[in-house]
């Protein structure tokens, strides 16, 4: 038997944690001696406190643990809850992640805002491509949304062109166009919507990468002002903004979404190197 000190340093909990699951009858001594009220614990119980305090951790309440407890669930339907628990937590941290990164980008948008880009913006024609790729929907275009959907794109687009003897010789270009009209409940015009991601590589001609990889070619643009992102795609918010604003400055008028050209992909994601290219619409 350990007094109530030795058990909860044993556990790894406080003294006053083990009164108070005590008095709401979540965990009860071994036995309290009537005279002196003083608890003590079998180190059996040890046990029983781990669970309380996993289930309490990972986000159960303690009615929910006392339920738990009180059923005397087995080992195997324990482990399997805690990992279902793991997953929802993860899954929150990295939404939660994602979030954060979207603030930072806005954040750094508005540091910049009024600067406006001089030699870094180049109006230029660029040439039909033909390419191959992959499609998906997003929730939206906020970064925090496109980024969980275009790398598993290009994860298993490079792994379909590996499999078929296809390497690529250019560089991969991500594009996005408004779902249909009929896609859900939700007006694609709106610009709040979901959006329809393309991830695509260009193909050498005569290239045959398989009938499960689309091939298409992605038309010429007469005209588009281009800008050199630098970093993470995850911080693109604030280069794309620079980018409307020089446009808008100029008194261009943007003609779709811009295009995004990767110009180099080391493994350091600060070290990326992307072009955006947003189409122009005919001057007036």
């Amino acid at each position: 038997m350990f007094t109530i000190g030795d058990f909860a340093r044993h556990g790894r909990v406080s003294a006053r944690m083990l009164r108070h699951y005590d008095a709401i009858g979540l965990l009860r001594p071994e036995h309290t001696d009537p005279r002196t009220g003083y608890r003590h614990y079998a180190a059996a119980q040890l046990a029983v406190l781990n669970r309380i305090v996993a289930l309490k951790d990972l986000g159960f309440t303690l009615d929910q643990v006392r339920r738990i407890v009180a059923d005397r669930v087995g080992t195997d339907e324990l482990r399997g809850m805690l990992m279902l628990r793991r997953a929802e937590l993860e899954a929150a941290m990295t939404a939660a992640a994602g979030r954060l990164t979207g603030v930072e980008a806005r954040l750094r948008s508005i540091e910049n805002e009024g600067r406006m880009p001089v030699d870094d913006v180049v109006v230029k024609s660029v040439p039909a491509v033909r390419v191959a790729e992959l499609t998906a929907t997003a929730r939206t275009l906020a970064p925090e949304h496109i980024g969980p959907v275009i790398g598993p794109l290009y994860d298993e687009l490079f792994g379909r062109l590996a499999a078929a003897g296809v390497r690529p010789p250019g560089p991969g270009i991500a594009y996005y166009e408004d779902p249909p009209a009929s896609f859900g409940d939700l007006d694609p015009a709106a610009g709040d919507g979901p959006v329809v991601v393309h991830a695509a590589v260009t193909l050498a001609p005569g290239s045959r990468p398989g009938p499960d990889v689309a091939v298409v070619v992605l038309p010429a643009l007469e005209r588009a002002a281009t800008i050199v992102h630098r970093g993470p795609m995850d911080n693109v918010l604030g280069t794309g903004q620079a980018l409307a604003r020089w446009i808008d400055a100029h008194g261009h008028r943007s003609a779709g979404y811009a295009r995004e050209v990767t110009l180099e992909c080391p493994e350091d994601r600060e070290l990326w190197v992307t072009e955006l290219q947003e189409p122009l619409a005919p001057a007036e």
